[in-house]
């Protein structure tokens, strides 16, 4: 039998709550992003859930809603003073459920592993962020605060961590989101361009009349596959590697007989450290200017979109130490040390100042037809998590 529903009182110790009982109640509650499916439930009632389950353990909490509907919250156990702050940081929305093989609100426990949307990115995460927490001041207080950030909008925008960090700020975070048990220490960041390159409309029987920017456009495509390969010769990351590009999406034209006038293409820009959203901007520019001198009536405007900065964990932060050594006890071996190619909020709490690193679940399927979560994986990283929190908060 699965556990108790949202609305069902848990029947458990409230001082040992059980990790994937929690993810069960969390996975039942439609978070779905509505940035990424209009219409989709937003975070609302998950928070309010995680809300009066942390308030029923003693945490104080406090709801951020700049956008309306799109609720983050951040509970905090006060210490007693002269302790370290951390904070422990997740996502409450997930992507869609359309796509979804069999019921993803309803979860499922087969051969050691939850399966639902969000199981995997990252509500495992959250359940083991808010158990660990609860049980790490479970017996009282810590010297140091304890700040647990479940944020709105991680898949689209970020808004819901941005808004956390206009009022809430500690010594240093873990963001939770999945990596297998293993240390994320880095991970890229990301830069969009729209490219619009400018024909002339014209009838299709006048080519002398108009400029087709479709065709022009192909110039660019193939200028930006050079690009790319050029990259994978570029400056390496010891663990990133080296930075990305491909175009995303293309629109041009009107009707089949007529020139077109308009060809946009949105792109994407992988990026490690040491590059920026302003170093992409000069790149792709350059590509450009060279175009418009050795291809006759090309031209183009180039707009900047949506950019994320690469983040770069310090190894020798405390941290990163303590969850380390926390983890090694845990498992019984040192931990793996990676990066991660996808962006997470980890850069947006790194730019704020606080030393941080992306720590979480075994498990598969972000944003896939399945996903699931290892439920042994979420015990232990429960585990890590709670002592990591009483040492560095102690």
């Amino acid at each position: 039998m699965l556990p108790e529903t949202p609305s069902t009182p848990a029947a458990h110790d409230p001082l040992e709550p059980d990790p994937s009982r929690l993810l069960a109640r969390l996975i039942a509650i439609d978070s779905v992003n509505p940035d990424l499916v209009p219409g989709g439930n937003g975070e609302t009632v998950i928070a309010d859930f995680c809300s009066q389950w942390l308030a029923t353990r003693g945490f104080e909490v406090h709801s951020l809603e700049k956008r309306p509907g799109r609720p983050s919250i951040v509970a905090i156990a006060r210490g007693t003073g002269g302790g370290r702050s951390l904070m422990l940081n997740g996502h409450l929305d997930t992507v869609g459920l359309a796509d979804y093989d069999g019921d993803p609100l309803d979860p499922q426990i087969r051969d050691g592993r939850m399966y639902g949307r969000g199981t995997f990115d990252m509500k495992g995460g959250i359940a083991a962020m808010m158990v660990a927490a609860a049980c790490a001041t479970a017996h009282g207080p810590l010297r140091g605060d304890v700040i647990l950030a479940c944020v709105a909008d991680e898949e689209h925008g970020s808004s819901g961590t941005e808004e956390v960090l206009e009022s809430f700020t500690a010594d240093a975070a873990i963001v939770t989101e999945p990596s297998h048990l293993e240390v994320t220490l880095a991970h890229k960041g990301f830069a969009w361009f729209d490219v619009e390159i400018e024909g002339r409309a014209a009838h299709g029987s006048r080519p002398e009349l108009g400029i087709d920017a479709i065709t022009k456009a192909g110039h660019f495509l193939v200028a930006l596959e050079e690009l790319g390969q050029s990259l994978t010769q570029g400056p390496v990351h010891p663990l990133l590697g080296t930075g990305t590009v491909h175009a995303s999406v293309i629109h041009g034209g009107e009707e089949t007989s007529t020139y077109p006038a308009h060809c946009r293409i949105t792109l994407e820009r992988r990026t490690i450290p040491g590059e920026s959203a302003d170093s992409v901007e000069r790149e792709l520019t350059d590509v450009l200017d060279r175009l418009a001198e050795r291809v006759s009536d090309f031209r183009y405007r180039l707009t900047r979109g949506l950019h994320r900065e690469p983040f770069e964990a310090d190894p020798e932060a405390l941290i990163v130490r303590t969850l380390t050594r926390h983890a090694e006890q845990v498992l019984g071996h040192p931990p793996v040390v990676r990066a991660e190619p996808f962006w997470t909020d980890c850069a947006l709490l790194d730019r704020a100042g606080i030393p941080c690193l992306l720590f979480g679940v075994d498990g598969a399927g972000a944003h896939a037809a399945t996903e699931y979560v290892d439920l042994a994986s979420l015990d232990r990283l429960t585990d890590i998590l709670t002592g990591t929190i009483a040492d560095f908060c102690s």
